[in-house]
């Protein structure tokens, strides 16, 4: 599991988190979203590269 604290510029290609809209590996983007939720007691934390991508996730 990635640390989820660790700074985007930080993570490497195989570390890296990927866009839950697009599937890009997220390196070094400074437009990075985060959209965390817990349903049920579970926590689900959802990576985008930038605004757009977190806006056509959640629709």
């Amino acid at each position: 599991m990635n640390d989820p604290t660790s700074a985007v510029g930080e993570a490497t290609e195989g570390s890296a988190p990927t866009c839950a809209s697009c599937d890009e590996k997220i390196v070094d983007e400074p437009t990075h979203r985060v959209l965390t939720s817990i349903e049920n007691g579970q926590v689900s934390t959802e990576h985008f590269c930038d605004e757009d991508c977190r806006a056509a996730f959640v629709g």
